[in-house]
């Protein structure tokens, strides 16, 4: 999804006043002339008579500004880079919304590939700090055992209580950077995060460990919930692909790289070197991200260039969809913390496709515990060699990122065959094949970890599980953005906040469950769940559009037959609301 030159949706004509003092910015008063009902089945009417618009940017600030603000605005180019508000009755525009001009070397879409490039790998490589340091110090949880002189389950708990603001923060900061941008958001968590490694590398007790711990996972969940969005601002469409495959990869290699290292590092070192190396790689990151990357969302941008115009110029009708939203901030508040449960428990697509997620999740986090078990206390190997069974896992996810082109192609064969409009669960394909590797691993792993066999089958079981990670998140995350369109962001949101306490709460029992059950039937218990779990994309491809039909949320694709019963004073009603259409 993308901005794109045209608007994701029919601009509704807006009834606002500007006020005229100079002092400060523009506060117009709102007073639309249709009801809440009219505007939203004006904008069914027309989005159903356009299809599913698959140009549509879901990091908009759809959670932030009112249903029908004119989202034209950040999508457009226009020459004289404004776009006229509704007339007076003297013919004179009530208001100015400003946009990009063609080829405006603000507007992050216009940078040079080069520069692109570098912000992309940044981003990606600050991601894949963010995961390095969520698993980096499962090889010395032992250590912290030993010198706080406290259970494995309480040591357990710092992995655990990280993974918890990893569901917290997206809450949060993902509609706060609709508000304040990207930049303020990446360097002010960033920074925190940075700050609070260092109690947790000279913690003197368990304690100072985990509170700190817990302050971290919220400061860093903002990188990696704002990373998808900065992509999306620099990339277009047809450009996006490759960039995007990179950024898949980087939260699954995190998490595969950092036992590896941390193994090695912990038989070395000691276990607080395991935060030491943290606080290295994030202050690395946190310069590059914070020095060298500018802020790329396009409607913090034209803000600031609306309050230039208007100190500038001395008129106040330079203003942005932002300036003209006035709801109270409880409001929004309401908005973008409530909607996110509405969705998980009220939308059967939102719900199953984040229990698949949790599911999926969890198991990479109980990777960090049951293969310490299988190859260190089954197979007695030191940390640093059990961290090299984790190779398997990572070169599975480099190697499914490498496939995401084919994956992308086959998706724009998809979109010709539809006539560039392709229901949502076109995007399940990949999902259909790649839900198997999975299971499939899952049993390699649980069979082969006897402990007089060799290490071979149950490091290669990664192997698969690796592999279908990749496929598995992008087509569920596409199929949930395509489904729910202006809700999409609500939607993740939910799925981030469940999957993060499942894969928070794994990491507790996964000790007791191979204890009591035995390696092989613990791994075979996830395997089966994993297994049931392939019926959930095969059931959304052949009901996924009856669901949705009879969803509050979703694009529904109704026909418009429903919509002509109408009486013609309705209709002639709904049509003069979505009458108004930008023009250059």
């Amino acid at each position: 999804m993308s901005n794109t030159n045209e608007p994701s949706e029919v601009p509704v004509q807006r009834f606002e006043s500007i006020n005229t003092t100079t002092s400060r910015p523009p506060q117009p008063s709102i007073n639309r002339s249709h009801s809440k009902s009219e505007v939203q089945h004006a904008n069914t009417h027309a989005s159903q008579k356009e299809g599913r618009d698959p140009r549509l940017d879901v990091n908009l600030p759809y959670r932030t500004l009112t249903s029908n603000a004119n989202m034209c605005e950040y999508t457009a180019e226009k020459p004289t880079g404004e776009i006229d508000g509704p007339l007076e009755a003297n013919g004179k525009a009530r208001y100015k919304l400003v946009t990009f001009t063609p080829n405006d070397p603000e507007n992050p879409k216009n940078w040079s590939k080069a520069f692109k490039w570098y912000c992309t790998m940044v981003v990606a490589l600050t991601c894949f700090v963010v995961a390095f340091c969520s698993s980096v110090i499962t090889a010395g949880i032992v250590g912290v055992e030993e010198e706080f002189n406290r259970s494995e389950e309480i040591a357990l708990i710092s992995i655990s209580i990280f993974v918890v603001g990893f569901g917290l923060g997206p809450m949060v900061f993902a509609p706060l950077s609709e508000v304040l941008g990207r930049r303020v958001i990446y360097a002010s968590t960033l920074l925190l995060a940075v700050i609070f490694i260092i109690p947790c590398a000279v913690a003197p007790n368990i304690q100072t460990l985990l509170v700190c711990r817990a302050i971290d996972g919220i400061a860093f969940s903002a990188p990696m919930t704002l990373v998808g969005g900065t992509l999306s601002d620099l990339w277009k469409t047809e450009e996006r692909g490759i960039p995007m495959a990179a950024f898949s990869a980087a939260p699954f290699i995190g998490p595969a790289i950092g036992p590896l290292v941390g193994g090695f590092l912990f038989d070395a070192a000691g276990w607080r070197w395991l935060y030491w190396i943290q606080l290295i790689l994030a202050g690395c990151v946190y310069i590059l991200i914070t020095f060298t990357v500018p802020e790329t969302y396009a409607p913090t941008i034209l803000a600031r260039r609306a309050a230039k115009l208007r100190k500038s110029t001395g008129e106040s009708d330079h203003v942005t969809e932002q300036d003209l939203d006035l709801r109270p901030f409880t409001e929004r508040l309401r908005v973008f913390l409530i909607r996110p449960f509405q969705l998980l428990f009220g939308e059967l697509i939102v719900f199953l496709v984040s229990v698949y997620m949790s599911v999926l999740y969890g198991l990479l986090y109980m990777f960090f515990v049951a293969f310490p078990i299988v190859f260190q206390e089954g197979k007695g190997y030191s940390a640093g060699i059990t961290g090299l069974m984790f190779i398997p896992l990572a070169v599975g996810v480099v190697a499914s990122a490498c496939c995401a082109p084919w994956v992308n192609a086959h998706y724009l064969k998809m979109c010709q065959k539809y006539n560039g409009a392709p229901p949502p669960e076109v995007r399940l394909f990949p999902m259909m094949v790649s839900c198997w590797f999975i299971p499939i691993g899952l049993f390699v792993f649980a069979w082969t970890s006897y402990p007089h066999l060799i290490w071979v089958g149950p490091a290669l079981g990664g192997f698969p599980v690796g592999f279908g990670f990749i496929f598995l998140y992008n087509s569920a995350n596409n199929y949930i953005v395509d489904s729910y369109q202006h809700q999409a962001a609500s939607a993740l949101a939910a799925k981030t906040f469940i999957r993060s306490f499942w894969g928070a709460a794994v990491v507790l029992f996964t000790e007791q469950m191979y204890a009591r059950c035995g390696y092989q039937w613990a791994s075979s218990i996830l395997a089966f769940i994993s297994l049931a779990c392939c019926a959930i994309p095969y059931v959304f491809y052949f009901y996924g559009e009856k669901i949705r039909r009879h969803s509050k949320y979703a694009y529904s694709g109704d026909d418009e037959e429903t919509l002509k019963t109408k009486d013609s004073a309705n209709e002639e009603d709904l049509h003069r609301a979505v009458s108004y259409v930008s023009t250059p």
